[in-house]
């Protein structure tokens, strides 16, 4: 018996297929069926008068910390928090411990991630074994298990001449390498942005130069394998530009940009908060008018939340010793609407744009589009409600997050997987 789905009177917004209007999304054995006014009969109908209805949003940048550390994270509690943040596909990081670095690695995220059965949970592999950045790990058979990509991230690969073979390497899956840029060099012990506030602070800088050095350099061995490439969390004017120059040159490079880059600076460092100590680190004003400008400018292909959720107790250490992240998925929408929607850079089908089709481009997967026949995967926006940030109420078990109290607009109101609620506010 085939079951059905109809989601009313929505504004339908599919970036893929160049829909923007008002109409009925049908939905069939897991399937979309039709978009406009399907003929059916089905009693199961969802009234999304008022209401965004968009392609499942898709982060390729979170930390669910299992295996090793799932007393901060699992995939499980990850999921349900991606759910709750209306994301229909997530890409979780290697750098858990141990580290995803082979075959059984990337099988066992996947396996999770159907148990869970709230998100697509898709997994990068790491480029070097316990991403020390020496020796190449088991990309092929990663690839093989389905990884969707592979990165080092929290971990720049310092040595140019493993990044080349690593690149070069690549080219046997067509699969994305993705990089933490960061020349540890230029940071040492540093634990946020190098610059005026760190001074009057007393603690150490980074150094930009950390991350437009590598992402410099990056370039050039793109240059020489033509391998899809893409650049993690980039945080500066500067990246921006190399960014920009890249694209010009028609390297396949592409770029992301979190929440956090995008709202906060290092003055917010003022009151040793940890909870703003993140890698890369909070930058200037000014870095933030470039990134905002470049998103405008169609530069930046993805947003993501970099969900780094940590223990309290690890959180209240000195700023020195506490370990970077933020735990942010469950209000990333919110935080993007605030950051872009509001201040007039971004409409809604520009920024859905980047939380679907362009992410599900850059790791290959065939989701982000209402097209027929494709994986039913729906999130549902209402974007005029607004709503509190409150930490205990997060399904994630972490509670790092520097927006708890933060008045946001842009509330998810169901998120539907595979032609399944998965959430409902």
């Amino acid at each position: 018996m085939t079951k059905e789905l109809l989601i009313k009177n929505g504004r339908v917004i599919d970036p893929a297929n160049n829909i923007d209007k008002v109409c009925d999304v049908l939905i069939a054995d897991e399937k979309f069926v039709e978009i406009g006014k399907p003929k059916t009969d089905t009693k199961n109908v969802i009234d999304a008068k008022g209401k965004l209805v968009v392609p499942g949003l898709i982060d390729i940048h979170v930390h669910f910390r299992e295996p090793g550390d799932e007393e901060e994270e699992t995939i499980a509690s990850g999921s349900a928090a991606a759910v709750a943040g209306g994301f229909t596909s997530v890409v979780c990081m290697p750098n858990t411990n141990p580290a995803i670095q082979n075959e059984t690695d990337v099988e066992y995220i996947h396996r999770k991630g159907r148990q869970a059965r709230k998100t697509h949970v898709y997994t990068m592999g790491a480029i070097t074994r316990k991403r020390e950045g020496v020796e190449l790990a088991e990309m092929g058979f990663m690839a093989s298990a389905g990884a969707v990509g592979f990165t080092d991230d929290g971990n720049g690969v310092q040595n140019p001449a493993v990044m080349l073979r690593a690149l070069k390497y690549a080219t046997m899956f067509n699969l994305v390498v993705a990089q933490h840029c960061q020349d540890d060099n230029f940071v040492g012990d540093g634990v946020m942005n190098s610059g005026y506030n760190s001074t009057v602070l007393g603690l150490p800088g980074m150094d930009k130069l950390a991350e437009h050095a590598m992402l410099w350099r990056d370039i050039q061995l793109v240059k020489k394998t033509n391998v899809r490439y893409h650049a993690q969390h980039i945080s500066t004017a500067e990246s921006v530009e190399l960014i920009r120059q890249a694209k010009k040159d028609s390297l396949p490079v592409t770029c992301e940009v979190t929440s956090h880059h995008l709202l906060l600076t290092d003055k917010c460092c003022s009151n040793y908060d940890t909870n703003y100590k993140v890698s890369p680190p909070l930058r200037t004003e000014a870095d933030i008018n470039a990134i905002k400008q470049a998103i405008a400018d169609g530069i930046v292909d993805t947003l993501v939340s970099d969900h780094a959720p940590h223990l309290q107790s690890e959180k209240e250490l000195e700023f020195l010793t506490a370990p970077f992240g933020i735990a942010s998925l469950e209000c990333s929408l919110g935080l993007f609407v605030k950051a872009l929607i509001e201040s007039k850079i971004l409409d809604w089908p520009k920024l859905i744009e980047l939380m679907t089709a362009k992410p599900a481009k850059i790791i290959g997967i065939d989701k982000g589009t209402l097209t027929k026949g494709a994986q039913a995967d729906v999130t549902i926006i209402d974007p005029n409600a607004e709503y509190v940030v409150d930490v205990e109420k997060f399904h994630s078990k972490s509670r790092n997050c520097p927006y708890n109290g933060w008045k946001l607009k842009g509330k998810v109101e169901k998120t539907i997987v595979s032609g399944e609620i998965r959430f409902q506010a």
